[in-house]
């Protein structure tokens, strides 16, 4: 499968070919979109700007992962750390699930896309969480593309309630302590019913993980890009698919 995108570097316009291997796509692919109140400065907008375009960055990845055949497409939308921004943009990103799932939940439905929601539920507005639970149920029976959005989602929490539920089992005589492993750990986790992410995406040029899937990133490929994530496009994925395809993952083996 080829597939030709435009690719600008240091203000030149380049045209390239990428080719991109059907039997080598990664199956989960993670996204940390990152960049967008830089990319509003940038331009002189406001902050909730960026993150009005980055709305749009990804309705584009969605469509992109979908055709590309990824199965799994998870965005980290708002972080546990996110709530200390100020209290007019954390209210406007709190409005962005609505929006969004109102202008585009019926194409995802046409599309065959399951949406799903990884995260914590309490603090979150009563608007946010019933427009992600509409669109989870709508969308419950659709076999293709799952998108899945980390809403108040933190890492580090994620491992210590999966610690709690673990140690209370143990505590209870259910499990024996010999029984933890990591496919015990596995099953506790959040993504229980999800592969662990073939790769990692983070836009805007940082090079961190921000608490984000520190146990299933172990294995994970990692991809950066200096974009600003409501630059995002096709081509940006195809960009990043490519080069995962270019290595080799071993899993600390030899091949």
């Amino acid at each position: 499968m080829i597939k030709r995108v435009r690719s600008w570097w240091n203000g030149a316009d380049k045209q390239e070919t990428l080719t991109i291997s059907e039997d080598n796509i990664p199956q989960h692919v993670a996204i940390i979109m990152d960049g967008n109140g830089r990319w509003a400065k940038r331009l002189g907008l406001p902050r909730i700007a960026g993150h009005q375009n980055g709305m749009k960055a990804v309705k584009r990845a969605t469509i992109a992962a979908d055709e590309l055949g990824i199965k799994y497409l998870t965005m980290y939308a708002f972080s546990t750390e996110n709530w200390t921004r100020p209290k007019e943009e954390v209210d406007f990103l709190m409005r962005l699930p609505q929006e969004f799932l109102a202008i585009e939940l019926d194409e995802l439905i046409e599309k065959n896309v399951r949406i799903r929601m990884m995260g914590h539920e309490e603090h979150l507005p009563s608007h946010t969480v019933n427009a992600l639970r509409e669109a989870i149920r709508l969308t419950e029976h659709n076999t293709g593309l799952v998108l899945n959005f980390a809403m108040n989602y933190g890492s580090r929490r994620e491992m210590t309630e999966c610690v709690k539920d673990i140690a209370l089992q143990v505590q209870s005589g259910e499990l024996a302590v010999e029984d933890i492993t990591p496919e015990l750990i596995d099953k506790h986790m959040l993504t229980a019913d999800m592969p662990d992410p073939d790769l990692l995406i983070r836009t805007s040029g940082e090079l961190r993980l921000s608490n984000f899937m520190l146990w299933q990133l172990a294995y994970s490929e990692l991809w950066f890009t200096d974009i600003y994530w409501p630059e995002f496009g096709k081509q940006h994925l195809l960009e990043a698919v490519a080069e995962y395809q270019r290595r080799s993952r071993r899993y600390g083996g030899l091949k």
